[in-house]
């Protein structure tokens, strides 16, 4: 009997260390935060949001970011979750949001403590930024069913017991939406600004005019809207479309009045998202020459361009010999300084022709009789005339990296996009910049396989992206402001094709401007994406999953020949394939991992991803004439 005790004993204790391993590592696994935070400190148990839970806005300044969480919870839940200053007596479920009095200095101003026990949830910040961006860590320590519009019965609400503490590693976080290629309706910019606040970026860069539309009201100026906000409609492949014809209506496009504006950066600015605006000049101005034929050096009349080439053929820049031009900037930009709060405003500066310069007398008079000798510090002039504009109005200029070309303006920051060797200069000159290189962060590109992705140019696939690393060796790291990714909008049409190319990719680059460089894992990134889909298909948010996709590429083998080689973006999947013009399953012809040998009269390959048994990626049918055109570098 008494080793039958002792037995007993034993197994029950080793049954409890069983419980409680299973336990832990199923706390572990529900973090999936993105960005991933700078200290996660598992801990037992869940704290379990009821009915009767209540939010505490502990000081003045929390009260904001309490009712922004108390609309978070109470939409999927269908609770009625109120906020109160102060804790009710023996109230047993409590969310408690303090800013602090006496500045935490690990923390920062936008890093938060958060706290999370069976029955309170306490965060700290210094600042209410802190505050709401614990908030969105919080919604993603939730089960995915958070992210649903609609309320969702029978449900319990359930997370995770943990200590975060959590800070960023850069102050500038932007995505950038080009408006002016495709225009965005108000309440599309809103979804997305939405989005953007979900996973911590902090600026939104709304490039506002170029030679396909103009989309701001400027008082005074109603031609810019009244001609440059449209175009005539056209689809299919950008750069190929049909000028305008003759007595064709320019009906397609859109703008945004100032009471819109308004109205989205008091959205914005409640998600603590900055919004720099960008009126492009002096080169992409077709739109605006269109309004005002005046604003060119050639004054032709032209219209909107819808997408047709017309670079060295239209002139689509400003004439920076007219004073007028400096008169119409200076009207511009009274108005967007007036309308914009964030302290810096973007001029463009980027791929400015400079053909019409040179074949304009006036210009070349003009460069004469003011000591300027090439058409490169034509443009410098240009753009350090309007940096006195903006400073005079108390803003900031901010441009692409052309601006280095010719000499830089004394006080402006750069925005690299054309690698990273624009930012490193201008950083050793002392100027503070924005990395945003085209090669990691230009979310135009394709993802996956042009063969089964919608057509755009070259290609920037999440892993690469989640790769960026915006700091360069040998310059100084606090003038790099931060990161951004861009999304130009030719190849975009409309919002749920933005969606498509923003996420998963813009996950990484969250990643990439906020978590510690240390902290950094692709394994577990992926993994994390892939729970944040879960939230993505509940908001009913388009994303791409080009990273299932089975990367296609040529080799040569001894005898010259080609061979077919594959891989796959992430682990844990398997690739399989035909020749024979059959599609490929999981019952045969499964990729091992060598270059294959192409069959004597096969056209094409058919190639697809599984888990299991269950199909991943999309099939890709490719044609094996194309081969010479990937070998591997």
């Amino acid at each position: 009997m008494k080793t039958k005790s002792i037995l007993r004993k034993i197994f029950l204790g080793v049954l409890g260390c069983v419980l409680s391993m299973s336990i832990h590592a199923q706390s572990l696994n529900t973090f999936h935060i993105i960005p991933e935070p700078v200290s996660i400190k598992s801990k037992t148990g869940v704290f379990v949001l009821q009915p009767q839970t209540c939010i505490v806005a502990e000081n003045k300044n929390a009260a904001q970011v309490a009712k922004m969480l108390a609309e978070m919870l109470n939409t999927p839940t269908g609770y009625s979750i109120a906020v109160q200053q102060k804790k009710i007596a023996g109230t047993q479920s409590i969310i408690s949001l303090y800013v602090n009095e006496t500045q935490d200095k690990e923390i920062g101003k936008e890093g938060y403590i958060l706290r999370v026990t069976a029955k309170h949830i306490t965060i700290r910040a210094n600042d209410p930024k802190g505050l709401f961006y614990a908030v969105q860590t919080i919604f993603q320590m939730l089960p995915p069913d958070a992210a649903s519009p609609v309320a969702i019965k029978n449900m319990q609400w359930t997370i995770p017991c943990a200590d975060i503490t959590d800070y960023p590693r850069f102050g500038w976080r932007g995505l950038m939406l080009d408006v002016s290629r495709h225009f965005f309706p108000k309440a599309f910019v809103k979804r997305y600004i939405d989005q953007m606040a979900r996973y911590k970026f902090n600026v939104f860069h709304m490039h506002l005019s170029d030679d396909q539309g103009w989309r701001i009201e400027i008082k005074g100026l109603p031609r810019l809207t009244e001609v440059g906000a449209w175009r005539v409609p056209r689809q299919g492949s950008w750069w190929s479309f049909l000028p305008p014809q003759p007595g064709e209506k320019a009906d397609f496009g859109g703008f945004y009045t100032q009471e819109d504006i308004k109205e989205i950066i008091a959205y914005a600015r409640e998600r603590h998202i900055d919004i720099l605006p960008e009126i492009d000049v002096p080169g992409h101005s077709l739109a605006a020459i269109a309004a005002y034929p005046y604003l060119s050096a050639t004054q032709y009349i032209t219209n909107v361009n819808p997408g047709s080439r017309f670079y060295n053929i239209e002139d689509n820049t400003l004439n920076p010999a007219d004073e007028r031009v400096y008169s119409f900037l200076d009207t511009v930009f009274t108005q967007i300084a007036g309308l914009f709060p964030f302290r810096y405003i973007h001029i463009g500066g980027d791929e400015c022709t400079k053909l019409f310069w040179r074949k304009s007398a006036k210009v070349q008079n003009f460069m004469k009789q003011n000591g300027v000798k090439t058409e490169e510090e034509l443009q410098s002039y240009f753009i350090k005339r309007l940096e006195k504009i903006l400073q005079a109005k108390g803003k900031q200029l901010i441009g692409w990296d052309e601006i280095l070309e010719g000499g830089l303006a004394e006080d402006a920051t750069v925005m690299s996009w054309r690698g990273m060797e624009g930012g490193i200069k201008s950083a050793k000159m002392g100027h503070h910049v924005v990395m945003t290189p085209a090669s990691y962060a230009y979310l135009d590109l394709y993802q996956g396989d042009p063969l089964v992705e919608p057509e755009t140019y070259s290609t920037l696939r999440l892993k690469h992206c989640y790769d960026f690393e915006p700091v360069p060796e040998g310059v100084t790291p606090d003038l790099i402001l931060g990161g951004q990714g861009n999304l130009w909008t030719e190849s975009v049409p409309h919002g749920r094709q933005a969606e498509y190319m923003t996420w998963p990719r813009a996950f990484a680059l969250s990643e990439v401007f906020w978590s510690p460089r240390e902290k950094h894992n692709w394994q577990s990134f992926i993994t994390r994406t892939e729970k944040n889909f879960e939230y993505l298909n509940k908001s009913k948010t388009l994303y791409a999953r080009s990273m299932y996709d089975a990367i296609i590429t040529g080799a040569k083998g001894p005898d010259d020949s080609l061979k077919v080689k594959l891989a796959t973006e992430i682990d844990g999947l398997d690739i399989y394939y035909t020749f024979d013009g059959t599609n490929p399953d999981p019952f045969q012809n499964k990729y091992q991992g060598q270059p294959l040998e192409v069959p004597k009269g096969a056209s094409q390959i058919r190639v697809r991803t599984y888990r299991g048994d269950l199909p991943v990626g999309q099939q890709i049918n490719f044609p094996l004439k194309e081969l010479s055109n990937r070998l591997e570098k």
